[in-house]
């Protein structure tokens, strides 16, 4: 079995970059499946494929492009990641989260996550946004963390807190961004609940994630988050509800992942003009939590 990565390990990679581009990112942003298209929003961009960066995952998943691209989103100096790791592809947690490790180093104060989520909650419909107001780590219910083992303290403190771990204040900023959009939809925002994956839920799951209070859910995010805050990074996530998730056992609707991707495709332009937005209210360096 591989060992986990050591402190110089991410060094090597963040020297790797810091080496390779002039960009110094504030911002990075893990684009979900589907939501790639953000990073064609960059300007003055550069973009690594994952396979030449030292240490890297490979993403295997469609709707994932594998890049890291470096670049300016509305005035925000940003690295995105066009396609995430999951742990439904095999990799340990501590490798779906070594990115966020390395953008902590590259001297990233704020950690965008994005995804795409089945709707738990019954006024969701698909094609809505959802901020993420927490989580539940599933995984985590059953021994699946990304900070299990020796922990380092250069990265951040054993114990993290968790209750705070999406940033209030930009969820406020969120909401009145959504106004000066204008879009028909309110913008939603819940709780976002991780499954390993990779199959869609049960009937059964469904109705029981619901009961637990969850109102998205998903097979990714919560690992890189956990990560982030320990790290100290700022964190602020949204879903996009691809699909109203299957609670009724005469229903002959079937989740899958083509209308993950085509719902991605459909509410590309109002995500990134969402995200493009809300690049303006990220406090400048030097005001992180």
């Amino acid at each position: 079995m591989a060992t986990q990565f050591t402190y110089e390990d991410y060094q090597t990679t963040a020297q790797w970059l810091l080496s390779h581009t002039k960009h110094r990112p504030q911002v990075a942003v893990i684009c979900g499946s589907g939501l790639g298209g953000l990073a064609n929003h960059l300007t003055q961009a550069q973009s690594f494929d994952y396979s030449e960066i030292p240490n890297f995952p490979l993403s295997t998943v469609p709707g994932h492009a594998g890049r890291l691209v470096f670049g300016f989103l509305n005035g925000k100096a940003c690295v995105m990641m066009q396609g995430r790791f999951h742990m439904n592809e095999g990799y340990p947690l501590w490798k779906v989260t070594f990115p966020v490790r390395v953008f902590h180093l590259l001297g990233v104060d704020t950690l965008v996550v994005t995804n795409a989520a089945g709707g738990l909650n019954s006024s969701f419909e698909a094609g809505d946004i959802m901020l993420i107001r927490d989580h539940i780590n599933l995984p985590g219910f059953s021994g699946q963390n990304p900070l299990i083992g020796p922990n380092d303290e250069r990265f951040g403190v054993r114990f993290p807190a968790m209750s705070d771990a999406y940033d209030r204040d930009m969820r406020q900023k969120a909401h009145i961004a959504w106004k000066q959009m204008g879009e028909k939809r309110e913008l939603q925002e819940g709780t976002y609940v991780m499954v390993a994956g990779p199959n869609f839920e049960t009937v059964a799951e469904c109705r029981l994630l619901q009961k637990l209070g969850a109102d998205a859910v998903g097979s990714s995010t919560v690992p890189e988050v956990i990560v982030a805050r320990h790290c100290g990074l700022r964190v602020f996530g949204f879903s996009l509800i691809t699909n109203k998730v299957v609670m009724d056992y005469e229903s002959l609707e079937k989740a899958n992942h083509e209308e993950v991707l085509e719902a991605g495709r459909q509410a590309a332009q109002k995500l990134e003009k969402f995200v493009s937005i809300l690049m303006a209210g990220i406090p400048q360096p030097g005001c992180a939590n």
